[in-house]
């Protein structure tokens, strides 16, 4: 089962290898991982979406990222009401006679079109990961020719 999880630490050099190091040591897949600086430049915020199969290794996964020296709080969004989102860049190639097709599809996500070259353009969307499928699949269709994701982002309410 995967989980969303939140760790602030400290925006130093080599933090995000000791945690990545601290996943590979112990066999723990990160599915997903987006960092950025908060508010505060000293503090970076880490969402990632780690494989867990059942509570014992998701409660080792917490227990070791508070071990470490440069984490300030690790939060596990599973049981707590939160939103989370992802978004997508996809590259996809059209015909004219497919652009009210494609149009359609996207006004049914919150996706939109943001550089068109020619007929092949670039569609930029942010929503849950489910949905975020969805679209993928629908846009299948056409011809994905590129796609780049950020991984899951969340917060609490």
């Amino acid at each position: 089962m995967r989980h969303t999880i939140s760790v602030l630490v400290e925006n130093k050099p080599g933090v995000l290898a000791r945690i990545a190091g601290l996943f590979s040591a112990r066999g723990y897949n990160i599915a997903s991982l987006a960092v950025s600086e908060t508010l505060d430049p000293t503090v970076s915020y880490m969402t990632m979406v780690v494989e867990a199969e059942d509570e014992k290794i998701l409660e080792q996964i917490k227990k070791q990222l508070n071990k470490l020296i440069d984490v300030i709080t690790v939060t596990d969004f599973t049981k707590k009401e939160h939103i989370d989102r992802e978004l997508i860049l996809v590259k996809v190639e059209y015909s004219a006679k497919e652009k009210t097709k494609l149009e359609g599809i996207l006004n049914k996500y919150t996706a939109k079109i943001i550089q068109r070259k020619g007929n092949v353009t670039i569609i930029e969307a942010v929503d849950e990961q489910e949905k975020i499928k969805q679209l993928l699949q629908d846009l299948g269709r056409f011809g994905i020719k590129e796609l780049v994701r950020t991984g899951r982002v969340a917060m609490t309410y």
